[in-house]
């Protein structure tokens, strides 16, 4: 059916019956793969035809900028955003862009307020934007300023509720201001939500400790080693099959 539909153009039809296909088999390899082959080539109909119906809007010009970035083209990216913002500075995601630029300039130990003016442009633009109150929570973290960092994870998770890294890092910062009893629910919060992650496990298990709870603590300490037992196993597995 996918393959009919797709030789007939019809997309609506096989975009159902690709979905169709994932929720009965899930885990089937064909099932993946034609999945994987389909999507691929929806999503690059949809970009030619967004570049021949509308090559001059921002949406084209910002999907040209996103490929070259791919391609490691950042100079080249950055002018076309650029070009966008001059057209209209209040074109969202635009800034967020160029603030990912920046920190790929500055690389590990490189400074960020290049970087963090933009993100914060880019929340001038759009306050909704998690990912963006998320970096700049990130660059506060990295300068010390748990308090900034609190601040900015806060948001990040009362805008996308399902931002799972966000609690985590919000735990850790209120963990860094010495804030432990605040720092237990988003850590029970994330590791209900990646529970397979001994990170999570591991900075609950601090914030129990350090609010009296043993208990809890030993349980955390105990679920850390199980995940990452069954995190090093995985990584063996895959290992393994790359290796035949």
């Amino acid at each position: 059916m996918v393959r009919c539909a797709m030789a007939l153009d019809d997309e609506q039809v096989a975009v159902e019956t690709l979905l169709r296909l994932k929720r009965d088999a899930p885990d089937d390899p064909e099932a993946l793969y034609i999945a994987t082959h389909y999507f691929s080539e929806l999503g690059m109909r949809a970009s030619q035809q967004l570049a021949a119906k509308a090559p001059n809007s921002f949406q084209a010009r910002k999907l040209q900028a996103e490929a070259l970035e791919s391609q490691g083209k950042n100079d080249e990216a950055a002018a076309i955003y650029l070009k966008i913002l001059a057209d209209d500075p209040k074109t969202p995601g635009i800034h967020y862009r160029l603030g990912q630029i920046e920190l790929d300039a500055a690389g590990a130990a490189g400074p960020t307020d290049p970087a963090r003016r933009e993100f914060e442009q880019e929340i001038a633009v759009d306050p909704l934007n998690a990912s963006a109150h998320f970096i700049l929570g990130e660059l506060a973290r990295r300068s010390n300023d748990f308090d900034g960092a609190v601040k900015e994870f806060s948001q990040a998770a009362k805008l996308d509720v399902g931002f799972s890294e966000a609690y985590l890092a919000l735990g850790m910062s209120l963990a860094g201001t010495g804030k432990f009893a605040d720092a237990v629910a988003p850590l029970e919060r994330y590791v209900k939500m990646e529970p397979g992650d001994p990170a999570g496990h591991y900075q609950l298990a601090m914030a129990y400790s350090r609010t009296g709870d043993k208990a809890g603590a030993a349980r955390e300490l105990a679920l850390q080693t199980q995940a990452a037992t069954s995190r090093q196993a995985t990584d063996n597995a895959e290992g393994h099959s790359v290796q035949h």
